[in-house]
């Protein structure tokens, strides 16, 4: 595994993903994660402060069972409120002391931008069909594990994942990534 900063060390394999459609259940799929997952945290409906408070009353709970916890959002901003690290598109280099990086990548383009940018890893998708992107054609396996030999980082698998579709895409990738798929 090539990590950007040797501190960096420990890259979870599963990681869930955080959004309006599992807030009620968040708490008990934290809990039911595996010690040192990880979770993405969106959350991108609530407002600022009401988002900010959220992320407090979630990280606790990251804490307790030793999850690694990245903001949607800048790396400045994942500073202030105490993120591990920082999800979100690509921008270019970050300042300041490192920061886990995950970014998204669709495509081709993408994760050749990721490949000379600052990513950690990559969240590759969508692998399959997804509630998130009705229509959005899925990678499927084969394009999924071509595009992943082209990844400078370690690949998390993300879009129709669950433990299942995982075993079909697991030689490819270092761990998955779920919103529904892990909020059961």
């Amino acid at each position: 595994m090539r990590f950007r900063h040797p501190q960096l060390r420990t890259l979870p394999r599963l990681w869930l993903v955080s959004d309006a459609r599992n807030d009620a259940v968040l708490e008990r799929a934290l809990s039911q994660l595996p010690r040192g997952s990880g979770l993405v945290f969106r959350h991108y409906h609530l407002d600022a402060n009401a988002r900010r408070a959220r992320f407090a009353a979630v990280a606790r709970i990251c804490r307790r069972f030793g999850h690694r916890l990245l903001l949607s959002g800048d790396a400045a901003q994942a500073r202030r409120w105490g993120a591990d690290g920082h999800y979100g598109a690509h921008t270019g280099p970050v300042r300041g002391p490192a920061m886990l990086r995950l970014v998204t990548v669709h495509d081709m383009r993408e994760l050749r931008r990721a490949n000379v940018g600052c990513a950690d890893a990559v969240l590759l998708s969508p692998v399959f069909a997804t509630r998130s992107h009705p229509g959005a054609q899925a990678l499927g396996p084969a394009r999924f594990a071509l595009m992943a030999r082209h990844a400078a980082m370690p690949v998390i698998a993300l879009g129709g994942m669950n433990r299942r579709n995982f075993r079909r895409v697991a030689h490819a990738a270092h761990g998955w990534a779920a919103i529904d798929g892990l909020s059961v």
